[in-house]
């Protein structure tokens, strides 16, 4: 009964469909959007290839559980599938094998991707947490500025790493500015 309720809870759902990737990074659902073109599905690509566990390309169905659960999922017709720009479709499941691939994941934080812009002023600390709204539920967001030659992988697994010790209770960014403030006290009782 409990396993009905369950699929029921699951199946019945509020859903939206986004545009955007979905990968499972040290088991963290890094939901990865940006305008079309920006590079989410090589980021994806790079990802697989070190270990991560691809949901979604492109489209991401995301289901409400309930206040604080989002579960991305693919459509059946392109489950698996990434599209790469000049080569085209590859099949992630067939080329790379089943422990590439997962069929959902609960969505834990958003990677929006952007162009670099010099005006913009980018989080440099990561003091105060940004957030997006999907289907009512606040999701940790973080904006990268894309530029040439950047890792975005690596820059995601830093991330989902990040958000993952964040959870646990421990805050670099934090504990940096307690480190900065514990120098200045004491410099300032030297004089």
């Amino acid at each position: 009964m409990a396993g009905l309720i369950n699929i029921l809870t699951e199946e019945l759902a509020p859903c939206v469909t986004i545009h955007g990737v979905l990968v499972d990074v040290y088991g963290e659902g890094l939901l990865i959007m940006g305008e079309s073109g920006i590079g989410k599905s090589e980021a994806a690509l790079e990802l697989v290839k070190r270990g991560h566990r691809l949901v979604t390309d492109d489209v991401v169905e995301i289901r409400k559980i309930n206040d604080h659960t989002l579960i991305g999922t693919s459509p059946d017709i392109t489950r698996y599938f990434i599209e790469l720009r000049g080569i085209g479709i590859i099949d992630v499941k067939t080329l790379f094998g089943v422990e590439c691939v997962k069929q959902k994941q609960n969505i834990d934080l958003v990677i929006k991707l952007e162009d670099w812009k010099k005006e913009n002023d980018y989080d440099r600390l990561g003091l105060e947490q940004e957030y997006t709204e999907i289907l009512g539920n606040k999701v940790v967001c973080h904006s990268l500025p894309i530029r040439p030659g950047r890792n975005l992988a690596v820059i995601c697994e830093a991330a989902a790493v990040n958000h993952r010790q964040k959870k646990m209770g421990y805050n670099a960014a934090q504990e940096l500015y307690r480190r900065v403030q514990a120098n200045l006290t004491k410099s300032s009782e030297e004089e």
